[in-house]
């Protein structure tokens, strides 16, 4: 492996460096900015993360996306693709974490396949809720597109969990959180996707926040070394420090700790985290080895989602 492909790849960026990939009013050198930001923090490839909100808006972005990414070699050097998080997840308190419960519906073919012509052939991966996807209509339509296919922000039953594995579900998105703080001891999402993550590559953010170091040094024995990836869910204030942000609809104030919170303190809203920050916590506060953690944001995210070829 070279230098440069063992730079780490991270699967879910909303911004970076102080540009919000989910405004309306993104330009081809605010995405530079932060392209150039990524790939001076030693990051070899992103897949920038469309979240959700109203069919228009996630087109809007997403066409934005694709556009200056085309004509930027910064960009094309950086965002291997895009990962759609939405609108398709649970809609319930908790599970819908910082996505607006207004846009949130129940997968349909016809609007995946708008976002995914938004989206210019660029979508690598997509986060949805098995359970908002009857029949597994969409997770079927992309899994023969060659898209991948996460669960995120849900709330499945384990059979359905199964389900949407059987019709080509490989991912799941930052397990521990888009849950609620209080769920069932035993019955619960994390635990449903414990169960199943031989069958599944489990996606963690490491900023010991979104989950204590000691959980996640739990998560990753059970799921293993080899089939677990970390992603920042990194917002505009990453690679910058504390401060006021915005993030599609929140204006966001961001603590010494680089934690993005809800204003009535509820749930998270993304990750101030880098990635050199996420390899120094695996090491220092998990106990990792470092061959381990480099695994864990280089290595293992280009398996589970074909990247192009120079990343």
């Amino acid at each position: 492996m070279t230098a440069h492909s063992s730079a780490p790849v991270d699967l879910q960026v909303n911004g970076y460096g102080g540009v919000d990939f989910n405004q309306d009013d993104l330009t081809q050198e605010m995405l530079e900015v932060a392209c150039a930001r990524l790939e001076a923090d030693g990051v070899g490839g992103i897949l920038a993360t469309i979240i959700t909100d109203t069919l228009e808006q996630m087109q809007l972005r997403l066409v934005n996306l694709a556009r200056f990414r085309a004509s930027s070699d910064v960009c094309r050097r950086m965002i291997a693709g895009i990962h759609i998080e939405g609108p398709f997840i649970n809609p319930a308190q908790g599970y819908r974490g910082a996505h607006p419960a207004d846009a949130i519906c129940p997968a349909t073919e016809d609007v995946m396949k708008k976002l995914l012509e938004a989206a210019g052939g660029l979508t690598k991966l997509v986060t949805l809720a098995p359970e908002q996807d009857a029949g597994f209509k969409v997770i079927g339509m992309l899994a023969k597109a060659g898209v991948v296919i996460s669960a995120g922000h849900c709330d499945p039953a384990i059979d359905q969990l199964r389900g949407a594995i059987d019709a080509g579900l490989t991912l799941f998105t930052h397990l521990g959180n888009g849950c609620p703080m209080q769920m069932h001891r035993h019955d619960n999402i994390i635990q449903r996707a414990l169960s199943l993550s031989d069958r599944l590559w489990t996606m963690f953010i490491a900023d010991g926040v979104h989950v204590p170091f000691f959980a996640l040094k739990n998560y990753l024995k059970v799921v293993g070394i080899d089939r677990a990836i970390v992603v920042t869910d990194a917002i505009a204030p990453a690679g910058l420090g504390p401060g006021r942000y915005k993030l599609a609809r929140w204006d966001l104030v961001i603590g010494r700790d680089m934690v993005a919170r809800a204003p009535d303190g509820s749930h998270f809203v993304g990750s101030g985290i880098t990635m050199k920050q996420s390899i120094e916590n695996l090491i220092a506060g998990v106990g990792l080895k470092p061959e381990q953690a480099i695994r864990l944001v280089s290595e293992n995210p280009r398996k589970a989602v074909k990247m192009i070829s120079d990343l």
